[in-house]
């Protein structure tokens, strides 16, 4: 059955006069980094109020110390799996216009894609809490923690969206502008439980793309906005899709 909707769904990307991704956790899993939510989440063995800015803003050092267990002594090894490269080199054929992500992982731009909005931010940059100056991460050294500014000596943060931050406004902006412009929308690995993002699949179809959602299971897209739903991995149906695009 995903064979023949994964057919139809290669029709609909030829033919698509302005195609657009979004993707959550599920397709990084395959990269080895695991989802916040769900089975095997995250969040199911670790309290994310280390994630919350308060309580990075009252105890940084702690804060620190368990962001840089989760993330940074794992992310910058975790390499780019078949589905961000299948979307990459579908960006280079014109095929796909941009990617909307809610991973801070930056896997997308690691496999190539150009045009991507990070709307939870990225743990590359570093941002200081008092003067707001930007670092990339390879300026820090993450031996030494809170990591401070150069310039004022305040203390970094990783540019990522805490709990109780806003989304970066040229991220939101832009992928709310992609939803209206979509033809086709392709939703990958994820479920997008939080706000702002649960609302761009449902702006994309109300000004008439046609949502294609691939997900290892239903969610709360599928029996409302989905057209076609693919049941797969992330990874095993973006390798079908790029093979009968002849990516």
């Amino acid at each position: 059955m995903n064979s023949s909707k994964i057919r139809e769904v290669v029709q609909l990307i030829r033919t698509a006069k302005y195609a657009v991704a979004f993707t959550g956790a599920g397709i990084s899993v395959a990269s080895g980094i695991p989802p916040f939510r769900g089975e095997n989440g995250l969040w199911n063995t670790t309290d994310p109020i280390f994630l919350e800015i308060e309580f990075f803003n009252k105890k940084p050092l702690q804060s620190w110390q368990k962001i840089k267990e989760i993330f940074y002594d794992k992310l910058g090894d975790a390499e780019p799996n078949i589905a961000h490269k299948v979307l990459a080199k579908m960006e280079t054929r014109s095929f796909l216009e941009s990617v909307t992500t809610q991973n801070i992982d930056h896997l997308h731009q690691k496999a190539g894609s150009k045009t991507v909005y990070e709307l939870h931010g990225t743990y590359k940059q570093l941002i200081c809490t008092k003067c707001q100056s930007e670092y990339d991460m390879s300026f820090a050294n993450l031996d030494y923690l809170p990591p401070t500014c150069f310039v004022c000596k305040g203390i970094l943060k990783p540019n990522i969206v805490f709990f109780n931050e806003p989304i970066p406004k040229f991220a939101k902006e832009h992928a709310f502008e992609e939803a209206k412009k979509a033809d086709v929308f392709i939703i990958i690995g994820t479920n997008a439980e939080v706000l702002p993002a649960a609302n761009i699949p449902i702006v994309a179809k109300e000004t008439g793309a046609k949502i294609i959602e691939i997900n290892i299971q239903p969610s709360h897209f599928t029996n409302t906005i989905t057209d076609i739903f693919i049941e797969m991995e992330a990874s095993e149906a973006m390798k079908k899709i790029g093979e009968l695009l002849y990516l």
